[in-house]
């Protein structure tokens, strides 16, 4: 049983950094990559937290640990706190002209870094660092700011720009549309990690029942659109990520896309703004403006 403290000094730093950085990722081991020390070391120093605070943080099975009552009470104020510690430090180290920016791996692969040589042409005082950020985080420690896809609720938010609303399309290679009837649900399902309910959404939304299939798993969603241009079967991929290979004719999208409640959005950290994010957060909405709408598309 834990001691029931009602006053005494802080917490120890490093344990609340901790907790933090395991709430925020989600995962014991992504805290320890990001804090640069060992699991068992951030386990440690979470139970040592929970002994100081005499209550529990997290709750459940160690594959699936959710945070208590008392850990989302404690978690935005620690983020909100460790954001601005960075942003001091980061703007007293660099003097404003570098930038930091988390973006999924995918959005940055299949959508960012394809652009990119036009930003750095137009700003070439600016350093770009670009970190990953992880699947269902939208912070990220040391970050001006992530570039996510973000539910439509989201977007009204302060810190919150968006510049791309988000369809879904489930696309594959014409050889494999030849070889299916142009049928996407007779293809192989090709399914990400990282984005795991694509599919189900996209059939809600399309009105249709998924048959069963066997599906196969990849880390990402660019994995599963890469293993799609190559005829492995069909990915559910949003269209702002695969509008160059659908226009050349290297994926096909039998059912259209439909437009989501989600959107293409970039997420500043508390305390960051600058003249610098000013530009980057033009850019990205100039560069969304770009995008022209997909074939087939339909609200939902």
């Amino acid at each position: 049983m834990f001691e029931n403290l009602t006053s005494g000094p802080l917490p120890s730093l490093n344990a609340l950094r901790a907790f933090e950085a395991m709430a925020r990722t989600g995962r014991v081991i992504l805290a320890a990559e990001e804090l640069h020390v060992t699991h068992s070391a951030v386990s440690r120093q979470v139970k040592a937290l929970e002994r100081s605070l005499g209550v529990r943080l997290f709750s459940g099975p160690k594959n699936r640990l959710e945070l208590t009552a008392a850990g989302r009470e404690l978690l935005p104020h620690l983020t909100e706190a460790f954001d601005q510690i960075a942003g001091a430090v980061r703007r007293v180290r660099i003097g404003g002209e570098d930038l930091h920016i988390a973006v999924n791996a995918s959005l940055s692969v299949k959508w960012l870094i394809p652009r990119l040589a036009g930003f750095q042409a137009a700003h070439p005082e600016i350093r770009l660092h670009l970190s990953e950020l992880s699947a269902h985080a939208t912070s990220h420690r040391g970050a001006q700011a992530v570039v996510r896809i973000v539910p439509l609720s989201r977007t009204s938010d302060p810190n919150c720009t968006a510049f791309i609303r988000n369809a879904l399309g489930a696309v594959m290679s014409p050889e494999m549309a030849e070889r299916c009837g142009n049928d996407p649900l007779r293809a192989p399902r090709l399914a990400a990690a990282t984005h795991p309910e694509a599919w189900p959404i996209f059939a809600e939304h399309a009105g249709i029942e998924l048959p069963p299939a066997n599906e196969r798993p990849f880390p990402h969603v660019h994995f599963a659109m890469d293993a799609a241009l190559a005829g492995l079967g069909a990915a559910v991929v949003s269209w702002p990520l695969c509008v160059q290979e659908v226009q050349q004719g290297q994926l096909v999208a039998p059912l259209g896309f439909l437009t989501s409640g989600s959107a293409f959005a970039m997420l500043t950290a508390p305390g960051a703004e600058s003249r610098t994010l000013d530009r980057f957060r033009d850019w990205l909405v100039a560069e969304g403006a770009k995008t022209p709408a997909p074939p087939g598309a339909r609200t939902s």
